[in-house]
């Protein structure tokens, strides 16, 4: 069974840089996907729990998979919407979905999907994401139901 959760998906808000661009003031493709890294980092920091903390409990997490789309560039000083909803939350993974939008028009930049692995700190092996992160994400919204079976 799924059910569907009508939360507004977390955002983090940022500003594309000189640093972020190319020679064209195009922010580079790979950006984008370091602006959504950031957007589920501020997501874990938003539940309460920081990645220094989950490392020193011998968590850590890792991107398994990525996919992106891209729709229109953002360019220098833009500011940037950058969503992290959690569309799966399964025994040692999630699974994201993200869009990037130029805050000024509401425009769709980029959109992509992400398996986002939990692992050992010390050995990098799977193990199962902690009964309390897991609270907090479902407490904060999911776009399915928890599957315990992975």
């Amino acid at each position: 069974m799924r059910a569907q959760i009508s939360l507004e998906p977390f955002a983090h808000r940022c500003r594309v840089y000189y640093e972020d661009t190319d020679a064209g003031g195009v922010v580079y493709y790979v950006n984008y996907l370091k602006f959504m890294e950031r957007a589920r980092t501020e997501r874990l920091r938003h539940l309460g729990f920081s990645q220094a903390q989950l490392a020193e409990d011998n968590l850590l997490f890792v991107v398994h998979s990525s996919e992106a789309r891209y729709h229109a560039p953002a360019r220098l000083d833009d500011e940037l919407r950058v969503t992290a909803h959690v569309l799966e939350l399964n025994r040692a993974s999630l699974r994201f979905v993200q869009q990037v939008w130029r805050e000024k028009d509401e425009t769709l930049l980029c959109e992509g999907q992400f398996l986002v692995a939990a692992v050992r700190a010390d050995t990098f092996k799977p193990r199962a994401i902690p009964p309390e992160l897991r609270h907090a994400f479902a407490a904060d919204g999911l776009g399915t139901q928890s599957n315990a079976g992975e």
